[in-house]
């Protein structure tokens, strides 16, 4: 019930401040009988209080590490005091080893109603394994009169879990969030395996039973393999898309990256190997056969490979571009090529982005979607796409927090990759402008926040989009079979006229997002 008391040496004496005292801690937490804290013991004081004391003698300051870990691991657990307060479905385990019971393990469940827990924890400096199957004998009335037998059950029978072959029980461990996946005939007739090394718990809540009616269970847990993920339902939606993650990540991997980028043009008579894109061409065609065999589509696969690989080409070309660029010798032109190139770092980030928006904004082409553009978009989230570039943006040493952002970059620049058309007249200029700052992943990316009423977006973000916008521009309205990549359309000095003309109006606006949204339609600066 309790790990000190003013009679007591105090609990970070005793127990110290890492697992061995959690361990503990959550034993008392999660136990029947009502848990007690002594005074200073979450903030790891080691001051005896005794009952006449009027004030702390020790002028000590709370240990901040120690009190989150206690709100991280332990007050969860006070919330569901329910959940272990009882004794009616209270049992307590052996820990059955190779060499015989494991005394040092402490395992035992509990249940009200539906809900279920099984806790675990490990009280000596070793590594232990072995498995929770059968409860130690408890006394339990007969029925006649006083008499009494003793009893035991098997975890699948202490956790209230149904013994078909076909139930399948999902549960969350605590501690490290992940859910795992079991047959809930295996634990009633072998119970749960657990390796734990010095002084680690677990504490598994949120079970839940399925039947496998299908056998996709059965598929997600064979290749689980029994470790623990995220997301159960994540990982079944994954095993799902297979056939189209595969050949997806034959594509967006860091190998295939660090290949393209290797390759890139940077001398101006270097040629551009032919094996690079007919490589890319011939994956990227398997990912397209691949939705269409999955989604049962109709589109012509080869011709939209074709488009992506002549895409490809062009964005090989780009640190080259400016010296075949066919435009007249004006200072407006000359403005256009240096900003193409003035943001084109030498770098994973910036290239790793270009790769991921290649592999993946073409893709709705290959449906009878009304918008192309928008099915790309969703089939990015709805195939859980995001996670697969993510992975390949680190693998080519792009951090976390950049590579997730990259992803955010993607999913705009597929949306708005026709961004640039029908612009004749300043109404349809703003409209367009008003469609873009209106996206949710456009003001995610220029991180939007409201000051006082007032809706803010960034201007360093937003000058990265117009660049970003400009550049893939440059890539898909160059990228025609019938042309060399090396002829920059005249077009795209109009794109970046256009761009400029936003800036100035976002300028203008002191990137108040409203201001932009609601500027006169007949304004100069648009």
């Amino acid at each position: 019930n309790f790990q000190n008391n003013p009679d007591e040496r105090t609990a970070v004496e005793q127990f110290g401040k890492d697992d061995k005292y959690f361990g503990v801690c959550i034993l008392m937490v999660t136990m029947p009988g009502l848990p007690m804290f002594g005074h200073g013991q979450i903030e790891g004081f080691t001051e005896i209080y005794g009952m006449e004391y009027r004030r702390a003698y020790f002028d000590e300051q709370p240990d901040q590490y120690l009190i989150e870990r206690h709100q991280r691991e332990i007050f969860p657990l006070l919330h569901k005091r329910y959940l272990f307060a009882d004794v009616e479905h209270f049992l307590f385990y052996d820990f059955n080893t190779a060499g015989g019971v494991d005394e040092n393990v402490f395992a035992f469940s509990n249940r009200v109603g539906d809900e279920r827990a099984l806790v675990v924890y490990h009280n000596a400096f070793n590594t232990t394994h072995g498995w929770v199957r059968n409860s130690v004998s408890y006394l339990r009335k007969t029925g006649q009169g006083d008499e009494r037998m003793l009893m035991q059950k098997n975890l699948g029978a202490g956790l209230g879990l149904h013994t078909g072959a076909a139930h399948w029980t999902l549960f969350r461990d605590h501690i490290s969030g992940l859910e795992y996946l079991r047959s809930s005939q295996e634990l009633y007739e072998k119970g749960l395996y657990v390796e734990l090394e010095a002084f680690k718990y677990q504490v598994w809540l949120d079970f839940r039973e399925v039947e496998d009616t299908t056998g996709q269970y059965t598929r997600l847990a064979a290749h689980l393999n029994g470790r623990g993920v995220p997301s159960i339902d994540r990982s079944l939606h994954e095993l799902l898309l297979q056939p189209i993650h595969q050949p997806f990540r034959e594509l967006a991997n860091g190998g295939m990256w660090q290949w393209l980028l290797d390759h890139r043009l940077k001398h101006l008579e270097a040629p551009l190997p032919e094996a690079v894109l007919a490589e890319f061409e011939k994956k990227m065609l398997l990912l397209l056969n691949a939705i269409k065999h999955m989604a049962g589509l109709t589109g012509d696969a080869p011709s939209i490979a074709q488009q992506a690989c002549h895409a490809l080409e062009v964005m090989l070309c780009l640190p080259v571009l400016q010296h075949h660029l066919d435009v007249a010798d004006s200072t407006e032109d000359d403005a256009a090529v240096k900003y193409l190139t003035s943001r084109l770092y030498d770098d994973h980030l910036t290239w790793g982005a270009l790769f991921g928006w290649l592999d993946v904004y073409a893709l709705g082409q290959i449906s009878t979607a009304a918008e192309p553009v928008l099915q790309s978009r969703q089939w990015i989230d709805e195939w859980l796409l995001g996670s697969i570039l993510v992975d390949a943006l680190r693998n080519i040493g792009v951090d976390a927090t950049a590579s997730e952002r990259a992803v955010i970059l993607i999913k705009l620049l597929t949306t708005h990759q026709y961004w640039f058309k029908d612009l004749e007249t300043p109404e349809a200029q703003h409209k367009r402008l008003t469609q873009l700052l209106e996206d949710h992943d456009v003001q995610n990316w220029l991180g939007v926040n409201t000051f006082e009423g007032v809706r803010y977006f960034n201007k360093e973000s937003f000058e990265q989009l117009l660049w970003w916008l400009f550049v893939t521009a440059v890539i898909t309205t160059t990228a025609h079979p019938q042309e060399p990549p090396s002829v920059l359309d005249t077009g795209v000095i109009a794109l970046h006229r256009q761009l400029q003309q936003w800036l100035r109006a976002s300028e203008r606006s002191e990137y108040q997002l409203d201001a932009v949204l609601t500027r006169d339609q007949g304004t100069t600066a648009l």
